[in-house]
C-alpha cells in the first residue's frame, strides 16, 4: 500500500507471492524420504529392502538439488529486497527471527548432549540392563579407544576461536566503512572454517571406532558430525558474505546479512567449546561415573 505520491504508508516489508516456501518444503520432504529409505529400508514392508537400498539415492539426490536450488534463488531474492525494503523496523524483525532460529538450534544440540550424558553418567543403570551389559558398566565402554582431546580436537578449538576474532574484525570494519579490512577478515574466517572441516574429516577417517560400534561412537559422531555440518553451512554463509563485501553491498547501517552470519558463526564456536570439553575431554575418561 502506498500514498498517492508513491511513498509507502508504513516501514514494513510486505513480500510478494513466492514459490520458494512450497518448493523448499517439497525438496525437504523428498530429501528426508530418501534418507529414511536408505537408513530404514524395511519401512515399506519386508521383501523389498534390497530394492529400496539401491534406489534411495535416486530419491535423495533430486530432493537435495531442489533444496539447494531453492536456497540459491530464495536468498538471491532476499538480497535484492534488502537493498530497498529492509528498513530499520524490518531489520529488527529479522534480528528477532535469527535469535529464535539460533535458540531452536540450541535445543537441537541439547538432544545430542542429553543422549551422551545419559549414557556417560549411568552406564550401569539398573533399569537398563541391556545398555549396562553393552558398555560393560563403564564409560567410555570397554574396548573403546578414544580420540586424544589435546591432539586434533584441540587444534580445531584454536582454529574456531581464532575465526571468532577474524569475523569480529570484519564486523567492526564494516561498521567503520572499511571495505578492505572487512574483506580480509571474512576471507580469513572462511579459510579457517575450511581448515576446521578438513581436520575433522581427517579425524573421522582415522577414528579408532565406527558409527555403529556402540553407544559411545553413535553419540560421538551424531554430536560432532552435526556440528561439522553447521560449520560447513556457516562457512558457506560467510563465503556469500565475502562476495557481497567485495561488491560493496554492506554499509555501516545496512548489513544484517553479515550480522546473521556472524551470530551463527559465534553460535557454532560456543557449541564446539561444549563439545570439546564434554565429549572429547570429559567423556574420554575424565567423567565422574554414577554407580547404581
Amino acid at each position: 500500500m502506498t500514498m498517492s505520491d508513491g511513498a509507502p504508508k508504513h516501514p514494513y516489508h510486505l513480500v510478494d507471492p513466492s514459490p520458494w516456501p512450497a518448493l523448499g518444503a517439497l525438496g525437504g520432504f523428498v530429501l528426508m524420504f530418501g534418507f529414511t529409505l536408505g537408513m530404514h529400508p524395511s519401512l515399506l514392508g519386508p521383501g523389498i529392502e534390497n530394492f529400496l537400498k539401491s534406489i534411495h539415492w535416486w530419491v535423495l539426490a533430486p530432493g537435495l538439488l531442489i533444496v539447494l536450488a531453492t536456497m540459491y534463488w530464495w536468498w538471491k531474492d532476499v538480497i535484492v529486497e534488502s537493498r530497498t525494503h529492509h528498513s530499520a523496523v524490518v531489520q529488527i524483525g529479522l534480528r528477532y527471527g535469527m535469535i529464535l532460529f539460533i535458540a531452536s538450534e540450541v535445543l537441537f544440540f541439547a538432544a545430542f548432549f542429553w543422549a551422551f550424558f545419559d549414557s556417560a553418567l549411568y552406564p550401569n543403570a539398573a533399569d537398563m540392563p541391556m545398555r549396562s551389559e553393552a558398555v560393560g558398566g563403564v564409560w567410555p565402554p570397554k574396548g573403546v579407544s578414544v580420540i586424544a582431546p589435546f591432539d586434533l580436537p584441540f587444534m580445531n578449538t584454536l582454529i574456531l576461536l581464532l575465526s571468532g576474532t577474524t569475523v569480529t574484525w570484519a564486523h567492526h570494519s564494516i561498521l567503520e566503512g572499511n571495505k578492505r579490512n572487512a574483506v580480509r577478515g571474512l576471507l580469513l574466517t572462511v579459510l579457517l572454517g575450511a581448515c576446521f572441516t578438513a581436520i575433522q574429516a581427517y579425524e573421522y577417517f582415522h577414528a579408532p571406532f565406527g558409527f555403529r560400534d556402540n553407544i559411545y561412537s553413535s553419540t560421538f559422531f551424531m554430536a560432532t558430525g552435526f556440528h561439522g555440518f553447521h560449520v560447513l553451512v556457516g562457512t558457506t554463509f560467510l563465503l556469500v558474505c565475502l562476495f557481497r563485501a567485495m561488491d560493496g553491498q554492506f554499509k555501516p547501517t545496512q548489513h544484517f546479512g553479515f550480522e546473521a552470519a556472524a551470530w551463527y558463526w559465534h553460535f557454532v564456536d560456543v557449541v564446539w567449546l561444549f563439545l570439546f570439553f564434554c565429549i572429547y575431554w570429559w567423556g574420554s575418561g575424565h567423567a565422574p561415573i554414577a554407580h547404581h
